[in-house]
Parts: structure tokens; C-alpha cells; sequence
């Protein structure tokens, strides 16, 4: 799955979930209508993402962007890296 970011963006996170064992259907992943700055555009549209990862039971919610497809991207690097500092203290 692309987002919209770079094409090295995109395979570093396919490259880091493969690594860390973390498969799509593994994740829960609705849209939420965002909040704050951005006009009417926020309130019409669903661009904030949650995730759940099921098997870990991490939770992400990201509405940084007003783009959704870089909201998902962002929701899964955070997934990453909470998964990669959960492996590190183990």
C-alpha cells in the first residue's frame, strides 16, 4: 500500500513492518472527522486515522495533516516505533 509521501518513505515503512512482523490485517484502522485549524474542510471530510494494532493492542489516533493518506502513513510509523521501543526494553 503507497501513501502519499516519497517512494523512499514508503519502503522504509513496508520494509520496517515486514520487519517487525506487522501485517495490515493486523490493524484495525478507522476515520474520524479531525478537529481544529482548517475551515469547513476538517468538518466535512474524515482525515483523522485510528489504529489499533489487535495482536499488541497499541492504539494510534494521528490527525497531524489535513491529508488522510499521510495520516495513515504517520499512524503506522508511530505503530513502528512504539513496537520497535516495546522490543528494545524487552
Amino acid at each position: 500500500m503507497d501513501f502519499a509521501v516519497s517512494p523512499k518513505k514508503n519502503k522504509w515503512l513496508k520494509e520496517q513492518m515486514d520487519a517487525l512482523n506487522i501485517k495490515e490485517e493486523d490493524l484495525f484502522e478507522k476515520f474520524i472527522r479531525s478537529s481544529g485549524k482548517g475551515g469547513q474542510k476538517v468538518n466535512k471530510s474524515s482525515t483523522c486515522v485510528y489504529i489499533k494494532h489487535l495482536p499488541t493492542g497499541i492504539e494510534v489516533k494521528c490527525m497531524k495533516d489535513r491529508s488522510q493518506s499521510i495520516n495513515r502513513f504517520l499512524a503506522r510509523r508511530t505503530i513502528v516505533e512504539k513496537l520497535t521501543n516495546m522490543q528494545k526494553e524487552q
